[in-house]
């Protein structure tokens, strides 16, 4: 089995990290959008980052990824097989990251229906797609900005309702799919569609590091892991396990942490500075704000929270100013180091 470079042991890097954190202690908060050079660790991160996560509680031998929060009613497969409450047995297992080809049709990403089994024994059974494989997981595309719009349109569903409706050939089926949703691109290659770059909970761009001694380090710990495996995963075992905890202690927490009216009104000044559109950068920097205060253990959430996580929610929610050239994250900082100074 092929084994998965462990996530605290990637160097640089720290601003998608914390993302993905983020997105792992609140996954509602709407996933990561990661844009940049290639080769800086994007897919190794997202990937790196579920191994570490703690295992989930899922039904044994439903395709559906359900767990035991989810209905049975609302699940072909445990509705069948597990009718009138009946008790469903759980095993654990470990989150999955799910790839979207770029190549993917769209009854691959939905689901359709099992033609082996139509065809050898005439019976209409729906086969699950991707968006199945990926509930209570991660959902990651490659080259996102590339993804064919009618996908892209079908994904936008999916995101805003937590829920697979697939009616075709005779079959009707609905299935919840709720995931982290993680895109990687290079912006010189094409822009996202606003629909499903506002989709995006939070936004990180990477560049290959500039400091020498970081670059150094990474090749070495690269040269390490594919060497000896066993030995370097052993290495940044406590690390991992480390991670791990604080993870689940920032799940428990997250419920509990307040907000404070004063930093209600200072981020929807800085929203309005900013002159983002609608209220969803505000309830993301909420929300990624209210995650980062439960990762550290707060009781509440701070200034120093705002200042971290507010590049990320709204840099990617910032009109085009031709008249200014500085980049969206030194744009956002300005703005809240002047929302905050008044």
């Amino acid at each position: 089995m092929a084994r998965t470079f462990p996530f605290t042991a990637i160097a640089g890097q720290d601003e998608m990290k914390l993302a993905l954190v983020i997105a792992a202690v609140d996954p509602a908060i709407g996933g990561v959008l990661i844009t940049g050079d290639r080769g800086t660790g994007k897919s190794t991160a997202v990937r790196g980052l579920a191994a570490v996560l703690p295992a989930i509680r899922s039904v044994t031998g439903c395709p559906y990824r359900c767990g035991p929060e989810d209905p049975a009613d609302g699940c072909p497969h445990c509705s069948e097989h597990f009718p009138k409450g009946l008790r469903r047995p759980l095993l654990l297992e470990p989150v999955r990251v799910v790839d979207l080809p770029l190549a993917a049709t769209e009854d691959r990403v939905l689901g359709s229906l099992d033609i082996e089994q139509a065809l050898v024994h005439g019976r209409k059974r729906f086969e699950p797609g991707l968006l199945a494989r990926a509930h209570r997981g991660f959902l990651y595309i490659d080259e996102v900005n590339l993804l064919e719009d009618h996908i892209v349109d079908l994904l936008l569903d999916v995101a805003a309702s937590g829920e697979n409706i697939v009616e075709r050939e005779g079959l009707s089926i609905r299935h919840r799919s709720r995931f982290v949703l993680v895109g990687s691109g290079n912006p010189e290659e094409g822009d996202l569609r606003p629909q499903l770059l506002d989709r995006f909970g939070l936004s990180v761009e990477v560049t290959s590091p500039d400091d020498i001694d970081i670059r150094i380090e990474a090749v070495k710990r690269r040269e390490a892991f594919d060497n000896d495996p066993d030995a370097f995963l052993a290495s940044v075992a406590r690390e991992e396990v480390r991670l791990s905890r604080r993870i689940a202690q920032g799940r428990g927490r997250l419920a509990t942490v307040d907000v404070s009216d004063m930093i209600r009104r200072a981020i929807a000044a800085l929203c309005m500075k900013l002159g983002t559109d609608g209220l969803r950068g505000e309830l993301t920097l909420i929300r990624a704000a209210r995650a980062v205060a439960a990762l550290e253990g707060a009781a509440s959430v701070a200034p120093t929270h705002l200042r971290q996580v507010a590049p990320l929610a709204l840099r990617h929610r910032l009109r085009r100013n031709p008249m200014d050239e500085a980049g969206s994250r030194l744009r956002v900082e300005r703005a809240v180091a002047e929302a905050w100074a008044a």
